[in-house]
């Protein structure tokens, strides 16, 4: 009995999490699987089995657009938090000598994510617009002789709207990498002669890239699928596949918004495993 109830044990532990699982992940993975495969005629769909949607993806040249702007947001997004959120890490990392100040600045940085994404999105329109802050404040000191309008409803806004919502994402992983690092190989560097830089090149870039490639996996997983900071900073001027998704679902065309869905999660799945096979971030996790 006792030999049984070993074998049995390790079973019903995971069992909850498991109907969890299957129940909120795999089900409706599933369902929206099957529904992307339905036909749809304009008005209703009809329960069926057709690779129509999937094949007006892919030979549509605005959806194939679409993805590439949705790539191009990916990108500059990636690039703009690591430029940003790797010095700050740093800076908390090796500048702050005290735990309780490295602990105090950070929760600084959290700051601003205690208010909902709207608000904060919100919050830009007076400081970007054609009369926003900062419009009046380049004519005032004669910088520009007429307001600029690239700052709001555009490519540009949509870009600094997401890295000013994911920024922490990409600084909460790199900041515990660099506090893992061990400071007696950095001593060791700089006994043996190297430089500053060299010592960050050959050991402390090394050891940090698993907190770089977890917050790059954040950044994508949530980039990829963003559609309500296209709408309120693009101002309908950006185009994303979340919000292709989301304009299909309001016109009540659900298995094209499925079949769109189905290949965002296939696309967003392949850079995550590409991310995963350059990078081991076992250590970290």
């Amino acid at each position: 009995m006792t030999q049984t109830w070993k074998t049995v044990k390790p079973y019903l532990l995971i069992t909850p999490q498991t109907l969890v699982f299957i129940l909120f992940l795999v089900m409706p993975i599933t369902m929206i699987g099957v529904v992307s495969f339905w036909e749809f005629n304009g008005y209703s769909m009809t329960p069926a089995f057709t690779l129509d949607n999937y094949v007006g993806i892919f030979t549509s040249d605005v959806t194939l657009k679409t993805y590439l702007n949705t790539f191009k947001f990916l990108g500059m997004v990636w690039l703009a938090t690591l430029l940003i959120g790797y010095p700050v890490a740093y800076f908390l990392s090796f500048h702050v000598p005290k735990l309780k100040w490295q602990i105090v600045l950070f929760l600084l940085c959290t700051i601003p994510f205690w208010t909902s994404n709207i608000i904060r999105m919100i919050s830009w329109l007076p400081l970007l617009g054609r009369e926003g802050l900062v419009n009046q404040m380049l004519l005032n000191v004669g910088l520009v002789n007429q307001p600029l309008e690239f700052m709001l409803y555009s490519d540009f806004a949509v870009v600094l709207g997401m890295v000013h919502l994911y920024i922490i994402f990409m600084i909460a992983p790199i900041f515990n990498s660099l506090m893992r690092i061990d400071r007696n190989l950095i001593t060791a560097s700089e006994d043996l002669g190297a430089s500053g830089f060299a010592t960050f090149k050959e050991v402390i870039l090394p050891l940090s890239a698993p907190g770089i490639a977890i917050g790059s996996i954040f950044i994508v997983t949530l980039v990829m699928g963003e559609f309500v900071t296209v709408r309120l900073m693009g101002g309908g001027q950006a185009a994303s596949v979340g919000k292709l998704i989301q304009t299909q679902i309001g016109s009540l065309q659900y298995p094209l918004a499925a079949a769109n869905a189905m290949v965002l999660l296939a696309v967003t799945m392949i850079i995550v495993v590409s991310i995963l096979r350059v990078l081991n971030i076992r250590k970290e996790l």
